[in-house]
Parts: C-alpha cells; structure tokens; sequence
C-alpha cells in the first residue's frame, strides 16, 4: 500500500487530496499543527480514515517524528499561510512558513531517508502569486518570477529550495505552480468565497452588500478538485519536474460577481457591491493566466471544471449551508 504525509492538510486542498489518495488505496497521514488546532475536528469528521500527526513546518524535529511514524512514499507540502493580504501585516512570520518551511520539510526528508531520499517523492506547491509583475502572457513554466507580495516572495524562496535539492541532492522534487483555484471548501476571508457567501445572504434577505476591493483585478481560476489530480500525477512521472497548473482562461472579479449574482436572479448588482480602499493591495497583481500545455502534455491532465460551473458551485454550496442555518 502507497504512504502519503500531507503537509496543510486542512486547507481546500489537503482534504481534496486526502480524498483522492484514499480513492487510490493510500494509507494517508496528515500533518496538522498543534493538538488543539480547530481544525482537527473538521478531519475527524470529514476523513476519519485519514491518520493525524501532531508538527509544525518550523520545528524540524516534529517534522523528523511524522516521517519516521508515517514512513511515506510521497510527501506533499500543502502547508503555508496562504492568504495574501495578511502577508503584508505579518510578513515575518509568512516567510518562515511559507518559505523556510519548505526548506525544513526537504531537510527532513533527506536526513530521514539518508542515501535513499529520491526514493520519497516530494511535491511542493508553488503558486502564481510567483510571477507578481508578470513579464509574458501567459505565464509559463520559464517564466521570469517577479512577485509583488511578501507571501509571493516565500513562494519563490520554497520553489527554488524545492529545485536545488532535486538537482543537488537527486531527491524526486516536483513543483506545482498553481493558479487560483477555489471550492466551496475556500475559506471566507478568500475574495470568492467572500462574494459567493455574500450573494448567498443577499438573495435570502440576510446580508445588505459586500465590500470588496479592485474589481478589475483578473486571474485563472480552476477547481481545487480538479488541482489535486495534477499534483498526484506529478509524483507518478519518472523524472521530477515543474508544472504550470491553470485552465489558461482569465476572468475579472467583476466576471465572478456577474456570474455569481446571476446565479440568484439578480442582474444589476451595483448596487450590492462597495468598493473599499481597504481591500486594495499595496502593490497589486492585475493578470495572471497561465500556460498549462506542459501539463497537458507530459501529465495527461486538464481541468474538468468550467468558470461558470465553479462559481455556480460555490454559490449552491454557500446557499444551502445559509438555509441550513435559517431551518436551525
């Protein structure tokens, strides 16, 4: 039977490759920091038969204790402070997770496995904050990385690391560098999630508007259902290398408000959304699109879920979890 660790296995992510490797006949073991993290719960529940273990991406002896007790064959490094304005007011403490973590977690996996550490397949998730101030549309896999936020930057620093241990030490390291990608399982502080939620509350009477902050800006956003297939396959290829994960198709926040608000049968929502300086960043990404041919190419993969159909799914989702709460 295949071992997965899964770093970060509380976010959208982590649950949606948890899922996927359990389907496969994994044995699944997820890193989740601190006894009392809330969050524990939310797996017991969701995915009893995942195995929890107890560490910390910034304490490298708890990382050495979740190999030796989990003794994976893959390991997929999900974990980060990912949410981006708060990198801007914590900059710090982003950096050592998001950064030096990756760092810690391929140290961990070298010192534990020793001469056979390609033999633990590694998967590090990048992301398109990297390429910030994009230099070529769309952003591909050579693309010049220029990020503009503190949470970008720790990104850069880990897919770097993530590069020079594979062809330092020749350990089975693979990047994901991932475009946006939601689900209903998005946190709130997230700007879909935010403005699936709200149109939900909207259309029921129990919200006013939402307050959101450049309307104009424009991403790739895909399924996070979808994303984790692409990690998994990255790992079964032979040799170790970078993807660019993304549907190659870019739409504005102000996209994902019409689609959202037609959803619920309103068309002109104007008067529903604020703007407010508050949610501007101090230095913003206006485009990212990615170029996914590589992974079409080399993994076999492609997205199975449409703009439309994301937004509509998250609206549906946020929908019956507010009437849930109204039938209470």
């Amino acid at each position: 039977m295949a071992r997965a660790l899964i770093t970060g296995i509380t976010g959208q992510d982590g649950m949606y490759l948890a899922e996927l490797l359990l389907s496969k006949g994994y044995e699944v073991f997820g890193l989740v920091r601190g006894q009392n993290n809330p969050k524990r719960t939310i797996i017991e529940s969701v995915l009893p038969d995942v195995k929890i273990i107890t560490g910390d991406l910034n304490d490298m002896s708890s990382l050495m204790r979740a190999l030796k007790d989990s003794q994976p064959s893959e390991v997929y490094n999900l974990g980060a402070i990912s949410f981006v304005p708060y990198s801007w007011e914590n900059a710090r403490i982003t950096s050592e997770v998001t950064g030096m973590g990756v760092l810690n977690i391929l140290e961990a996996i070298r010192l534990h496995a020793g001469p056979d550490a390609a033999e633990i397949r590694f998967y590090q998730a990048s992301s398109s904050e990297m390429f910030g101030k994009v230099r070529e549309v769309p952003q591909r896999e050579t693309t010049l990385l220029w990020p503009r936020s503190p949470y970008g930057v720790a990104k850069v620093f880990g897919h770097y690391m993530t590069i020079n241990y594979r062809e330092s030490y020749g350990m089975h390291a693979s990047s994901g560098m991932l475009f946006n990608h939601e689900s209903p399982r998005r946190g709130p502080e997230f700007v879909t999630r935010k403005i699936s939620k709200a149109v939900a509350r909207i259309s029921l009477g129990l919200q006013e508007n939402v307050a959101l902050g450049n309307l104009e800006a424009k991403r790739d956003w895909g399924f996070a259902g979808d994303y984790v297939d692409a990690m998994w396959r990255m790992l079964q290829q032979d040799v170790a290398d970078d993807y660019v994960i993304a549907t190659g198709e870019t739409h504005s926040i102000r996209e994902f408000l019409d689609v959202a608000f037609r959803h619920v049968g309103i068309d002109a929502w104007d008067t529903y959304v604020i703007q407010d300086p508050r949610f501007f960043r101090p230095a913003e990404v206006d485009l990212l699109v990615g170029d996914p041919i590589k992974a079409h190419e080399q993994l076999g993969w492609k997205p199975q879920v449409s703009f439309d159909e994301l937004v509509t799914m998250m609206v549906d989702a946020d929908l019956a979890l507010e009437q849930s709460t109204l039938d209470d």
